[in-house]
């Protein structure tokens, strides 16, 4: 059975329903479990810095992602379990690619994400982190589902 659960946590309600997920599963079969939150900082490292400050952009926009950590992890403590956790950082590459890369070095055997479920042109448009995380992980992908966003 699973041992060690990857989880990508966003600030979304979707996000949270995957969390649970997560924390169902590791305490049913005591899985180890870790969070890891991506901020893609390249759109902050170039353009406009006579206008901003990139340094201090790029390092308010980790202290952000520390913070939906240190929530998360205020959620998996509550459930009486624990987990390590860890800002990832992006520049210009795939947040999939980046979460896939985390979890194959962590050695994840299960990866539990929300989907916001996105069709059409918005996902034309933006993508889904979640469906390129199902292209390029090599252990299953649980995809929790927000029905009220549908």
């Amino acid at each position: 059975m699973y041992q060690r659960i990857l989880v990508p946590v966003d600030d979304s309600a979707t996000s949270a329903l995957a969390l649970m997920e997560a924390c169902k599963l590791a305490k049913e079969v005591g899985a180890a479990m870790r969070l890891v939150h991506v901020v893609d900082l390249a759109q902050f490292g170039w353009g406009g810095a006579e206008f901003l400050d990139a340094a201090e952009l790029q390092g308010s926009i980790k202290q952000a992602g520390e913070q939906v950590l240190a929530a998360s992890r205020s959620k998996v403590e509550a459930q009486g379990l624990a987990a390590e956790s860890a800002i990832l950082e992006s520049w210009g590459d795939r947040i999939a690619s980046v979460i896939v890369e985390d979890a194959n070095k962590w050695g994840a055997d299960l990866l539990v994400m929300g989907t916001h479920g996105l069709g059409g042109l918005m996902h034309l448009l933006m993508g889904s982190v979640a469906e390129g995380v199902l292209k390029q992980a090599d252990v299953p992908v649980l995809l929790v589902r927000n029905p009220t966003t549908d």
